[in-house]
């Protein structure tokens, strides 16, 4: 995509001038992801230090740094903009383990620029997008002295955990963090080569399948053959969630959906996409997955019910006492996570092999899907912002597989809709070895952002009053 800068300063006529070279940009972030911030399994100093970052860019914001029953969240407010609306803007500081160091090419926590990239964990998902934010606030407040509106700022660590303790937080902070509307840093574009936004996401619920045998592990010659071997009993339950033909067999896993209408499925037949392509990009030669629905309405419309991991024994001759799968779905409109959770349970249990004990259990995080219409004026701000930053480019709207657990949340104790405006992108190896972030999209993101706010403060888009 072409950067909308002008090559100069960065300069462009009637807007802000960000600064003229990127490797000053991704000098400053670097510091943040050098901060190994896996919310999973780092330590309480390690999740402070990378908050502490944020709160410090936050200083015009009464940037701060505040406990929760779990990671901290950073928060700041500027509300000097009377009479004009109030966004509330969201993302997460927490990453993802990093899993084999081998497949990196470059230490995750160092962010390396090769070729138009930069590269390290957070990067794109969400470090570099929150910095994005962050740098477009400080550019409005160092060359017009304030906001074209009253921004409150909410940047959690806990997100890639399912952000357990954040309900907690807002329920108690909700007045304080009151809004017309949340825009998220988080929630990556569809594809690099066309400007997108993202109106809707799917829910996610979690859990373990665990199978369990003898008390201890066994020599797998002194008693193989005479008992159950959990991992074989595990295999099989886990076999039995699907249908060979890429459905998944549980029953009442598709309650509730509403079926794809012929107006939903010529709209998604016009998006240009390629099947072919997306498997050559993937390393693939077929697609698998429920029939009767295209690549494009599966990743779009249709839930998901996906094996994530399987652990128990080793590489030496044991029959393991204990298994364990690691199991996930995506959810869809028409979903209740509560009745997933107890279809699955209840299939499992149906299937357990003799001879082991199979039990299932459930994460805390049960997130629906989430929704925001097209005509919503944050979407349609959002898309002429977008337009004005990628000239004579449709700005498509997508749905993304994601989840982002904090949507059904603000709108269920803020009454407020959230807007995807991300500048990652879905193919940036997110949650992935090698995580990158395309280099143009820094500017693209800034010049994009401070669209979005002028355009949210006046005209057609305007949202509203003071909250």
């Amino acid at each position: 995509m072409p950067s909308s800068d002008a090559p100069a300063g960065g300069q462009r006529a009637g807007g802000l001038v960000f600064d003229a070279q990127d490797d000053d940009y991704i000098s400053e972030l670097g510091e943040l992801v050098a901060v190994p911030s896996v919310s999973r399994d780092a330590d309480a100093p390690t999740m402070l230090a990378a908050a502490q970052w944020l709160a410090a860019q936050l200083d015009f914001a009464g940037g701060r740094v505040e406990p929760t029953a779990g990671h901290p969240v950073v928060r700041g407010e500027w509300l000097g903009a009377a009479g004009a609306p109030t966004v509330l803007v969201y993302g997460h500081f927490d990453v993802q383990p990093t899993g084999d160091l081998a497949e990196w090419v470059a230490p995750p926590f160092e962010l390396v620029t090769d070729g138009d990239v930069i590269r390290g964990r957070g990067s794109s998902d969400d470090k570099g997008p929150v910095y994005i934010v962050l740098k477009t606030a400080r550019a409005f407040m160092a060359q017009e002295g304030g906001l074209p509106l009253n921004v409150k700022f909410l940047l959690e660590g806990e997100e890639e955990i399912g952000s357990p303790h954040l309900p907690a937080y807002l329920t108690e902070h909700a007045a304080e963090l009151a809004a017309d509307l949340v825009i998220s840093a988080d929630g990556a574009m569809w594809r690099p080569d066309e400007p997108s936004l993202s109106v809707a996401s799917k829910g996610l619920v979690s859990l373990d399948i665990v199978a369990t045998g003898a008390r201890t592990d066994l020599h797998s010659g002194r008693y193989g053959g005479t008992v159950a071997n959990p991992l074989h009993a595990l295999s099989q339950v886990l076999a039995s969630l699907h249908r060979p033909d890429g459905s998944v067999a549980v029953p009442g896993f598709y309650d509730g959906i509403p079926p794809l209408t012929d107006e939903r499925r010529r709209e998604i037949a016009a998006v240009d996409f390629s099947a072919t392509n997306y498997l050559a990009g993937l390393g693939l030669d077929a697609t698998h997955g429920e029939p009767g629905y295209s690549t494009l309405e599966r990743l779009w419309e249709r839930p998901t019910l996906e094996v994530n991991g399987v652990a128990g024994g080793g590489k030496y001759t044991v029959i393991p006492h204990v298994a364990t799968g690691h199991v996930s779905c995506r959810l869809v409109p028409g979903q209740d996570p509560g009745a997933v959770i107890a279809a699955i349970t209840a299939h499992v249990l149906a299937q357990a092999p003799a001879g082991v004990r199979v039990e299932v259990r459930p994460d805390e995080a049960r997130v629906p899907a989430y929704t925001i219409p097209a005509s919503h004026p944050a979407i349609r701000a959002a898309t002429a912002a977008l337009e004005a930053v990628y000239p004579g480019q449709p700005v498509l709207h997508a749905k993304i597989g994601g989840t982002l657990p904090a949507t059904d949340l603000f709108e269920r104790t803020l009454g407020a809709k959230t807007l995807f405006f991300s500048f990652s992108t879905s193919d940036e190896n997110l949650h992935a070895p090698n995580e990158f972030l395309r280099i143009p999209r820094l500017r693209e993101g800034m010049r994009a952002w401070e669209q979005l706010w002028r355009l949210l403060a006046a005209g057609p888009y305007r949202l509203g009053g003071d909250s």
